[in-house]
């Protein structure tokens, strides 16, 4: 059986700081505990409320596409059980991570907790409004489609800043690479088509 190591590599990535990310962040850690089992293969794992936590070959093509080189502050939209935070934590110089069920939230803090993760702050609240008081920030990564990017998450990310979003379509969401230039949001490029949860919250249309 391929490890995750294994799947992430196979499917292009190159950057040896996220191959050890991976390597050092134990799935089954952030699922629920009668799917840890489950963990160790690529596919998504339902968390409750409708939601899964991604398949661990989408979560690494939507970080690679962030090029951090560890000194950044990200924001994350989707705490979900706390996998790819734990991730961005191990690339990232500090994560707030942004969930909109105090259940899941209060799930990643512990699965966080539990697997040695500090520099990162899990909160609850509307992911669409991003977090203003802690802005900007040098990423932003969200895990729900929606048809654009919510104004209040391009005025946050930083100049030159990357951000990731899947954009909803008709047959699948798109996960899409931004950046930020001359302060208006600046399409990259698309990664992969995929399936996410609507992005729910005051800035959506």
């Amino acid at each position: 059986m391929r490890t995750l190591v294994e799947v992430v590599r196979e499917m292009g990535m190159t950057d040896p700081r996220l191959l050890a990310a991976f390597a050092d962040t134990p799935r089954q850690r952030f699922v629920p505990p009668g799917s840890a089992a489950r963990a160790q293969f690529d596919e998504p794992i339902p968390i409750g409320h409708g939601q899964p936590t991604s398949q661990p070959s989408l979560v690494a093509q939507m970080i690679d596409a962030l090029g951090l080189a560890g000194t950044e502050t990200v924001l994350e939209i989707g705490s979900g059980y706390g996998y790819q935070t734990a991730l961005l934590a191990r690339l990232a110089r500090w994560v707030y991570s942004l969930e909109r069920h105090a259940d899941l939230a209060e799930h990643a803090r512990a699965n966080l907790a539990a697997a040695g993760v500090t520099n990162v702050e899990v909160l609850v609240g509307d992911g669409t409004a991003g977090l203003p008081a802690h802005a900007p920030f040098d990423a932003v990564i969200v895990s729900a489609a929606a048809p654009t990017v919510p104004a209040p998450l391009v005025s946050q990310l930083a100049e030159g800043g990357r951000l990731v979003m899947p954009i909803t379509g008709e047959a699948a969401d798109i996960v899409t690479l931004y950046t930020k230039r001359q302060g208006q949001l600046a399409w990259l490029r698309l990664l992969t088509p995929a399936r996410f949860v609507p992005l729910i919250g005051e800035h959506t249309r």
